[in-house]
């Protein structure tokens, strides 16, 4: 496990990815611990898809005995419950040969597990030290998942919370459609025959603005300048939501009207200038979906930091170090990996580079 990932990151998604391990011990080594039961045990099951396929073609109920290993008898539903996960899942459905193929290997699997379960109780193995040790952890495991599942649908947020949220935030799902232009420039030393000085950049890119005002195909515009190797213009517009720009581009865009330019960076290597095309919002059908997941999490690390203050858990810091404090969800969001303008502005220098060699 990545402990340093748990400390900095989302608890809630670390412990969400910690399940799927458990639960496929659960499915495999569940049974092994409880070969002794009745085999009637279990009197309902949802079957996956390949399962009802052929429990379709049987007449006999889920209390017909598919399977024995030695005096213990495994039922249709307690097999196909135990199983259901791990079928394979999106085949065709008229493919029946290779739905009993995979049939068959489950049961296969599921019957040596059964068996070597048996065997180790039969030579003691589960009360030796390793073993009891193993299966106590396992069982703390399947009881912890099982408690997180139950709180994580304690603290799933009902579509009127989420609707609230939306309402109560809504300049946080505004978005802008902006078009960039770069102009490349030289230095005083440079030796870049295509590459522009500053005046003859700030003159390049006022020219260019000219020429789309009137109405110039923008994907011709574009092209012209990009053979000319003097810069870049974006042919179509990049949208992009609160949050995703750098803080100068986004306090520069965000305050732009429809139609307006900005400058936005003026360095030694170019000048870049953007046009707001429009200005929207995300509807709340678009978002709802990562709003029920902050809601969430954020209820559940409320859920999980209770729990834990009433369970009195104490840590010596003198053996475990002291504790950090974990990132806020405001900064959580923020970092986020490079923006799809901020991976275009560096892969159009780069490119700009490669033409100069």
């Amino acid at each position: 496990m990545d402990w340093v990932g748990l400390r900095s990151g989302n608890r809630v998604d670390l412990i969400r990815l910690r399940m799927a391990p458990c639960l496929l011990l659960a499915l495999l080594f569940g049974p092994a611990g409880r070969a002794q039961e009745s085999a009637g045990s279990y009197s309902s099951v949802s079957a996956g898809s390949s399962a009802s396929a052929t429990a379709k073609k049987s007449t006999a109920g889920p209390d017909r005995v598919v399977l024995k290993v030695g005096d213990v008898q495994v039922t249709e539903a307690e097999f196909e419950s135990r199983i259901k996960d791990l079928e394979p899942q999106g085949g065709d459905a008229d493919s029946a040969s290779v739905s009993e193929k995979d049939r068959r290997n489950l049961g296969d699997d599921y019957a040596s597990v059964l068996m070597l379960s048996q065997q180790a109780v039969a030579s003691h193995l589960d009360s030796s030290p390793e073993v009891a040790r193993q299966l106590a952890i396992a069982r703390m495991q399947v009881l912890s998942d099982a408690e997180f599942a139950s709180l994580m649908r304690q603290a799933q947020p009902t579509p009127q919370e989420i609707s609230q949220y939306y309402s109560a935030h809504l300049s946080d799902y505004d978005e802008v459609q902006v078009r960039r232009l770069f102009i490349w420039k030289r230095g005083d030393d440079s030796k870049d025959g295509v590459a522009l000085s500053s005046q003859a950049a700030r003159a390049r890119a006022d020219q260019i603005r000219q020429t789309y005002a009137l109405g110039t195909d923008v994907k011709k515009l574009s092209e012209d300048l990009r053979k000319s190797g003097q810069g870049l213009l974006d042919p179509e517009p990049l949208t992009f939501p609160r949050g995703e720009l750098s803080p100068q581009m986004e306090k520069v865009a965000f305050a732009l009207k429809d139609g307006e330019w900005a400058e936005v960076e003026d360095t030694q290597a170019r000048l870049l200038l953007i046009e707001l095309v429009k200005r929207d919002r995300q509807p709340l059908t678009q978002v709802s979906a990562r709003i029920e997941k902050d809601l969430q999490d954020e209820k559940m690390e409320a859920l999980l930091n209770n729990l834990k203050k009433n369970a009195g858990i104490w840590m010596d810091e003198q053996y475990f170090g002291t504790a950090v404090a974990p990132v806020p969800s405001a900064e959580r969001r923020i970092s986020v990996p490079p923006t799809e303008l901020q991976e275009s502005a560096k892969k159009g220098e780069s490119n700009h580079d490669e033409q100069q060699k």
